[in-house]
């Protein structure tokens, strides 16, 4: 690909440069390593003087450990985040995007949130966001971590109930109303039946609708304000594109909603996807070589999903 070896061509200078300094670090750390037995020994020793019990001596004797490894491992870390943020902005540039470790403000996540797209959550997390306009369209992109609290009869803990991509999309075309696809809750579906379903701060209700696929009508529910707009958006094509989306992102579980209310001057209506894909957009290993034309290739093809991702949902609406 004439891209990524540019894109290697500009960015092996600085990657050998890091890996120089990756290798310092790699050595102090490894150094860190039997000074830190060293010090829990005789952390151990100087306090089994003493009357302590013995297993706060042990503990006492792992946190010497793990204090020493802590700092012979900040260097590595340090260059693990720089890294990633300069891989990062690097490949964006390739592609014509903007990216930012964090969003400013999560774009949409209101309205991921109340159309049911996202789970409910106690804690949230954002990181990795990609901005631009790909084939015509005005879009965000941003990784979302949420949790759950969670009790047990001893304690409380936090589940991860989200790891994924959220995407906004100033669609191109008419959206009037709202339309919204889910995924099939099999049995569950009898208990909801054709009834309405309220969705938003608004308390927008929204009828079931049911697709002409038979394929998809396994797969997915979908909600709408109107019968026509909805099976207007949702072509077999389209349908097929978003279960395409979930090979090219290696996630699962993608779901959108169209909506007009969203979205700013002449062109209304913004489409808002959700898809489970793990963690994206990371450096790669530190313990590895990073002047190895490997590192980016798996970097670049990330974020070549999401100029891939636009392309996949804007083409053209056909009938089968």
């Amino acid at each position: 690909m004439k891209q990524l070896d540019e894109a290697w061509t500009d960015m092996e200078p600085w990657l050998t440069e890091l890996e120089a300094r990756r290798q310092k670090s790699l050595g102090r750390f490894y150094l860190s390593i039997p000074i830190a037995i060293v010090a829990a020994i005789l952390v151990g020793v100087f306090i089994g003087l003493t009357p302590i019990p013995g297993p706060f001596i042990a503990i006492s004797a792992i946190l010497a450990a793990a204090g020493v490894l802590t700092l012979g491992f900040a260097p590595l870390q340090s260059l693990k985040k720089e890294l990633k943020l300069g891989l990062n902005h690097r490949l964006a540039q390739v592609f014509g995007l903007t990216y930012s470790e964090k969003p400013y403000a999560p774009a949409r996540f209101d309205s991921f949130r109340d159309h049911g797209l996202i789970p409910s959550h106690q804690k949230r997390k954002f990181e990795d966001h990609f901005s631009g306009t790909a084939h015509g369209a005005d879009f965000e992109l941003y990784e979302a971590e949420l949790k759950q609290k969670r009790r047990s009869k001893n304690r409380t803990y936090y589940v991860t109930v989200f790891r994924g991509v959220l995407i906004r999309i100033n669609f191109p075309r008419t959206v009037e109303g709202v339309t919204l696809v889910t995924r099939d809750k099999g049995i569950f579906n009898a208990f909801e039946g054709w009834a309405t379903k309220t969705f938003g701060r608004a308390g927008r209700k929204l009828e079931r609708i049911g697709l002409v696929d038979p394929t998809f009508e396994k797969l997915f529910e979908v909600y709408g304000t109107d019968q026509v707009m909805a099976r207007y958006l949702l072509t077999p094509s389209f349908m097929e594109r978003l279960l395409d989306l979930e090979k090219l992102l290696s996630g699962k579980n993608v779901r959108c909603v169209f909506d007009e209310s969203l979205g700013e001057g002449a062109q209304k209506g913004e489409l808002l996807i959700a898809a489970e894909t793990g963690n994206l957009f990371e450096g790669g290993s530190i313990f590895t070589p990073l002047d190895q034309k490997g590192r980016i290739e798996t970097l670049h093809g990330e974020i070549k999903l999401i100029e891939d991702t636009i392309q996949t949902v804007l083409e053209p609406a056909t009938e089968r």
